[in-house]
């Protein structure tokens, strides 16, 4: 990490979209490969039921909107880029988001994201106990938004319906 931030902020950049490229890329060939895999085996048909057909149109239809936003978040980057490969995804859907997304992350961490990882782990360093009150206080405010969030839906639909 302090190898990427002593680079220029253009190199950095660079150096950032080369490897999440590299890394999302891979997954994605690997979901394919694991998915035509499958396909020769006795689960193969299960590729072929409706419900699978119906994710298959789903990821059609969306899994680009899915691979761009999957980047701005931490834990489904992977998963979106896997599964995108498994439901064999076009390239030329998922090349152009994988490239949008992986520019969004090299600007984020290029920026913010690197300077709010060292703050974080020199927090850490200087106080284990502090960091993990403070990771607990951040998902704490983030369940408080999101239940408060569905709620104000869920009477919004209520209302409506009424």
């Amino acid at each position: 990490m302090d190898q990427i931030m002593s680079l220029p902020f253009g190199v950095a950049l660079a150096a950032l979209f080369a490897i999440v490229m590299i890394r999302v890329n891979a997954t994605y060939w690997l979901g394919r490969g694991a998915a035509a895999g499958l396909s020769h085996t006795r689960f193969g048909s299960s590729l072929q039921r409706p419900k699978a057909a119906r994710a298959q149109a789903l990821i059609q239809r969306w899994g680009p909107y899915a691979v761009v936003v999957s980047f701005l978040t931490v834990g489904l980057q992977t998963a979106v880029n896997l599964a995108a490969g498994a439901a064999r995804m076009p390239l030329r859907r998922y090349l152009p988001a994988a490239i949008a997304g992986s520019v969004l992350w090299a600007l984020l961490y290029a920026t913010i994201g690197l300077a709010a990882i060292e703050a974080w782990l020199a927090v850490a360093a200087a106080s284990p106990v502090g960091a993990a009150v403070a990771a607990a206080g951040l998902a704490v405010l983030v369940a408080v938004v999101v239940v408060s969030r569905r709620r104000r839906s869920a009477a919004k639909s209520a209302d409506t319906v009424v």
